[in-house]
């Protein structure tokens, strides 16, 4: 556990388990098909890689589909920001540099998804079934075709 105080009532629902870990769900506002896209994407992964430095945030696993984020995250340091201001300067940073550098209009949906994953449930199966969307939506055959996923921090669970 990061040791965050407000997080120590936690683990009555972690146990031993390293902490927690949020699955996050961001949309682009009116769903506009802009995400999918190899610029846009280096944009995203970019933020996630420096959200431990910035934010005191470790992101795994990511989907990008045209219109909306699934990832992984987990707080791993004791001043790390909460899970509001963590979601809403990457929605901040990226909307700016997304703006700036592929789609000048660009707008993240102002609410965010996010499930915390308890003990009984399983990063794998969430992760499956994410990866699962791109098929889902027509958009390939097989998962392993979408090229907008990946995973940047093992998050132990």
């Amino acid at each position: 556990m990061c040791g965050r105080k407000h997080l120590r009532r936690l683990h009555r629902v972690f146990g031993d388990l390293p902490g927690p870990v949020f699955f996050l769900t961001c949309c682009v506002r009116n769903r506009r098909r802009v995400l999918a896209q190899a610029r846009v994407v280096r944009i995203l992964v970019d933020a996630w890689a420096s959200a431990p430095d910035v934010y005191g945030w470790l992101v795994g696993r990511y989907a990008v589909m045209p219109d909306h984020v699934h990832f992984f995250a987990a707080p791993c340091r004791e001043d790390a920001k909460d899970l509001s201001q963590f979601i809403a300067s990457w929605k901040r940073w990226t909307k700016r540099h997304i703006r700036e550098q592929v789609v000048p209009s660009f707008q993240w949906q102002a609410e965010s998804f996010d499930h915390l994953l308890r003990s009984d449930e399983s990063y794998e199966q969430k992760w499956e079934y994410v990866r699962a969307n791109p098929v889902r939506a027509g958009l390939v055959a097989e998962p392993e075709e979408w090229a907008f996923e990946g995973e940047l921090n093992v998050l132990e669970r």
